[in-house]
């Protein structure tokens, strides 16, 4: 990948803004269309088969977690087993996620799966697709999502889903919800949405319902499942399993686990996208350059990257009383201090696209900038 510098749009807050993207500067500038990185055919090729081949490789770990009963490192709520497994023996299937990336001598490298509840959705698919109309109009970008989400939607419309929802006051979540409900109408799957503090009861039907006292019989729901069973209402997850399902999956909440990571690298020894990867009992096997990583994390919190014997950098925040996973570090790509990080998108089985989001520091946190890209195949 190459990185260029450009000039910003003169009227870009308005554009974004037109597109419903009114996040562009929250806390600080999130969207920045003053660089750019070009990506050439072997960088997309490359990314393509990464996400291809660790797709088919995440999908083997679960089928190994499940059959072999491996929960004990992934902190989750031994009430909800059951009823993860039944997800994955059901097949319920999933629409989206996002593997982030780095690179070691051009190779793609994984740092994690955001396979649950990933955001940058609608700047990656919409945003920075409008912005290359206007900048360079004559070129491409590996930006097939919004219609790769539409085709799959068209695939899942017998699942009856009525509802999207999020939590309230998180312009990202909401802006990210009502974008994938939007892709879903344009599929022909018509629906409604409620905020999930707004999700009722009804003890009669024994389902849940909306403000409206409407049945829930599909929800979408951007909410991380680490969260969703520990509520005071998890307990209707159970006893409407056959009546409301889940979107994502139940399953893909070991994917969205970073305890996946050792699991993966213990299958697939020397996966040339994967990254040496241990629990804490074997931490001594990645050496003296690692990341420490709490298995439940957001945000890039509570991460800790160390390089012999030294702390390089460093988060702190709420996580990793579940434990913590050990990688080998594997630092994000240096353009005169600035730090990207390739978001790849899986949607259905398929990859879709990238959308890259920029630091100052090795670590991708909340105050990352997003930043667009082109796909120029002569280079």
């Amino acid at each position: 990948m190459e990185r260029f510098s450009c000039s910003p749009r003169v009227d870009w807050r308005e554009k974004v803004e037109k597109l419903g993207f009114t996040f562009h500067s929250l806390n600080d500038l999130y969207w920045d269309e003053s660089v750019y990185y070009v990506l050439n055919n072997e960088d997309v090729e490359l990314i393509e088969e990464a996400t291809e081949n660790l797709w088919s490789c995440c999908l083997e770990a679960v089928d190994y977690i499940i059959s072999e009963k491996l929960y004990d490192n992934f902190g989750i709520n031994s009430n909800f087993i059951a009823y993860i497994e039944r997800s994955w023996e059901r097949k319920d299937p999933s629409v989206y996620g996002r593997f982030d990336f780095t690179f070691e001598n051009g190779i793609p490298k994984l740092l994690e799966f955001n396979a649950d509840t990933p955001t940058s959705l609608f700047e990656s698919s919409v945003v920075q697709w409008f912005w290359l109309e206007d900048f360079a109009p004559h070129k491409d970008q590996f930006n097939s999502i919004h219609e790769k989400l539409i085709d799959r939607w068209k695939e899942l419309s017998n699942l009856g889903v009525s509802h999207f929802t999020c939590v309230k006051e998180n312009t990202e979540d909401l802006i990210t919800t009502e974008y994938l409900r939007d892709t879903a109408e344009q599929a022909g799957i018509f629906s409604s949405f409620v905020f999930i503090e707004d999700i009722g009861w009804n003890q009669f039907k024994q389902c849940f319902v909306d403000l409206d006292d409407r049945d829930i019989r599909g929800l979408f729901k951007l909410y991380p499942y680490e969260w969703l069973f520990e509520e005071n209402f998890a307990y209707g997850i159970l006893q409407s399993e056959n009546y409301t399902k889940l979107i994502e999956p139940a399953w893909k909440s070991l994917l969205s686990n970073k305890a996946i990571l050792p699991v993966l690298w213990k299958l697939f020894p020397n996966h040339k996208n994967l990254l040496p990867s241990y629990f804490e009992r074997d931490r001594n096997l990645v050496g003296n350059d690692f990341v420490r990583k709490p298995i439940f994390s957001r945000e890039g919190a509570n991460i800790t990257l160390q390089k012999k014997d030294t702390i390089i950098e460093q988060t702190f925040g709420e996580y990793g009383k579940e434990g913590y996973i050990y990688q080998k570090l594997c630092p994000l790509p240096n353009h005169n201090g600035n730090y990207p990080l390739v978001g790849s998108w899986i949607i259905g089985d398929e990859p879709a696209g990238v959308g890259i989001r920029e630091s100052n520091s090795l670590i991708t946190d909340n105050l990352s900038r997003f930043v667009p890209h082109i796909y120029d195949s002569e280079k």
